[in-house]
């Protein structure tokens, strides 16, 4: 399988893309997907350099994710050369990714909203648990929503 990298996406990188990361990083060593690497980022630089949300470790640790490592960062415009796939948790940062892309016309990045038809998912955007409190739900999303990723990359 050749090498694929994901980049996901969200507004503070402390809540919904480290999520999707942690759920996907825990996936990639169950199944030893070697050829897939995960990284996550924010489309802002509110929270450079925290954690992620403890409300997000908390219901991820839950469940047995780990967060370790994971501190949020702004999307680069060399990330638009790294990674192969970007994904969105919504669509005001799909907006911004797609704005950004425009300055990198060579890019190799394919730009995708996280919860989409071609993965088999309704379109709509990934709840921002933050002011909501709806951590609980927005990791239920992420693991569907990784699943189906993972196995959209493998049918490629």
């Amino acid at each position: 399988m050749q090498n694929i990298s994901i980049l996901f996406v969200c507004l503070g990188n402390i809540c919904r893309s480290p999520t999707a990361e942690a759920v996907a990083q825990e996936r990639i060593s169950k199944r030893r997907l070697n050829w897939l690497t995960i990284d996550s980022a924010g489309t802002s630089a509110y929270h450079e350099g925290a954690l992620p949300d403890q409300r997000s470790q908390e219901a991820g640790i839950a469940r047995g994710y780990s967060f370790a490592g994971q501190g949020s960062r702004q999307v680069t415009l060399d990330d638009f050369d790294v990674f192969d796939h970007i994904i969105a948790m919504d669509h005001s940062n799909l907006r911004e990714l797609s704005r950004l892309k425009l300055q990198k016309p060579t890019s190799k990045a394919a730009i995708w909203l996280f919860m989409n038809e071609t993965i088999g998912m309704a379109e709509r955007d990934m709840p921002d648990p933050y002011y909501m409190n709806g951590f609980d739900n927005v990791l239920t999303l992420c693991e569907e929503g990784v699943d189906k990723w993972i196995a959209f990359l493998e049918a490629q």
